[in-house]
């Protein structure tokens, strides 16, 4: 008799781990349809086809309006260009080439999969450059020099805004521009959690932009992609017949999934086969994303209640995140009185090589976003700096104290513009290499 219940017990788990699709996989991005305006914010050349050529295949069969935008033209990225092209050169001419043959490329498959040539927009903005952009780099004369192609405007004749300068103004006009013209009901884009600063940075203009435009557009549903992340996806290369399941410290997210069929499948791999810079001298990673299935999932904003005193504090964790040796559950957050508390368990005392690193930039919705405060905390072995985008400040009421095995921080929030939210990432640090980092999440100040 306990054998057979032994047995029954067996086949009830195996069915519940094996025969029952996980959780996420039961909530299917919504159908599309001739009403929709489909907007694909490609971070580099090839994203736009690694993570959405099933949606993009799919809201076209609809009848859906879509276009394509790319936010830099991959320009920086040194080991393509020396693979596909054969040669050693540090030129900048040179790799705005390489840049102009990536556009191509997408062009090239985005026709491929039913989007016409006018639909496809550059927007020409530095490769491994733009979160410098985000941080540091408004209301500026001197703008953001690109590392390898040497410029400090958008140097393309196809780009929407040819000569405009590598400030944060310029990116954040285009994306208002694109969308106040477009008015999208769809925006797929990258995912604040994922590793690339260049994907980072374009969600958080991409949410700056749409709460300078709250009440002059319908409000779009935004898709975030996750295509960067350490040790995810495995196995990497071509395999067709896996599902992409989202990275463990991600899990609880609310992810939607589009199913591919057959077909869809098969045009998504071929269009992938047009990025030859890219395929040549990685080839088994673009490939990794053509499986059964495509993932969209975003965090939930952090709503941080005022509390009045510290004895009625209410600390808030930010949970999930994309550290190697975490998931960013090490920092907290919380507003007392008109302070922003942050709380970090640390691992060890902070010393010459251990450190943190801490990024704050505020949004209230009546101020300029290009003139409120960007700060940069770092707290080493001497105590901690500020700087607000690339000055050193010295704020008053600004604390830094330890607990334990925790570290506190106070911030008032008026060096913060008197935030209504507020963009916030953190990092532990061994020297400058990141210990663990927690995905940039956005915080709502209550």
């Amino acid at each position: 008799m306990n054998r057979r219940i032994s047995r029954l017990f067996f086949i009830l788990l195996l069915a519940a781990c094996c025969g029952r699709p996980a959780l996420w996989a039961q909530t299917a991005l919504p159908e599309f349809s001739s009403r929709d305006r489909v907007l694909i914010l490609a971070p580099h050349p090839d994203d736009e086809a690694i993570a959405t050529g099933g949606v993009i295949q799919r809201a076209v069969k609809a009848g859906s309006s879509v276009k394509v935008v790319c936010y830099t033209n991959g320009d920086n990225n040194e080991f393509s260009f020396i693979v596909y092209e054969k040669r050693l050169t540090f030129r900048k001419g040179i790799f705005l080439h390489m840049g102009a043959v990536r556009a191509r490329e997408t062009m090239e498959a985005m026709k491929f999969l039913g989007i016409k040539e006018h639909d496809v927009d550059y927007m020409g903005y530095p490769d491994f450059g733009t979160m410098e952009i985000l941080t540091k780099y408004w209301d500026t004369a001197r703008p953001y020099r690109s590392w390898l192609p040497r410029v400090r405007k958008v140097p393309y004749q196809d780009a929407l805004s040819i000569g405009a300068p590598y400030v944060g103004e310029s990116i954040l006009s285009d994306l208002k521009t694109i969308i106040m013209a477009y008015k999208p009901t769809r925006i797929f884009v990258s995912h604040p959690a994922d590793t690339n600063r260049d994907h980072q940075s374009l969600y958080l203009f991409l949410s700056v932009a749409l709460w300078d435009l709250a009440g002059r557009i319908e409000k779009p549903q935004v898709y975030p992609y996750l295509l960067h992340m350490i040790g995810w996806p495995r196995p990497r290369g071509r395999h067709p017949k896996l599902a992409l399941k989202p990275p463990k410290s991600l899990a609880n997210l609310s992810w939607y999934q589009l199913s591919l069929t057959q077909e869809e499948l098969s045009n998504k791999q071929k269009a992938i086969g047009f990025y030859k810079s890219q395929i040549s001298y990685n080839p088994p990673y673009l490939y990794t994303f053509a499986r059964v299935n495509e993932l969209f999932g975003d965090f939930d904003p952090v709503i941080i209640p005022r509390s009045a005193d510290d004895s009625s504090i209410r600390w808030q964790a930010v949970g999930e995140g994309n550290g190697p040796q975490g998931n960013g559950s090490f920092l907290q957050y919380a507003v007392v009185g008109n302070d922003l508390r942050i709380k970090v368990a640390l691992r060890k005392k902070i010393d010459k090589r251990i450190g943190l690193y801490i990024h704050l930039l505020g949004y209230n919705r009546n101020k300029d976003f290009s003139r409120m405060p960007k700060l940069a905390i770092t707290v080493g072995w001497r105590g901690m700096r500020i700087k607000n985008k690339k000055d050193v400040v010295f704020i008053k009421g600004a604390k830094l104290a330890f607990e334990g095995t925790n570290a506190h921080i106070s911030i008032p929030l008026a060096s913060l513009g008197d935030p209504d939210y507020i963009m916030a990432r953190g990092r532990r640090r061994f020297f400058r290499v990141p210990l663990d980092a927690a995905s940039w999440r956005i915080l709502e100040v209550r």
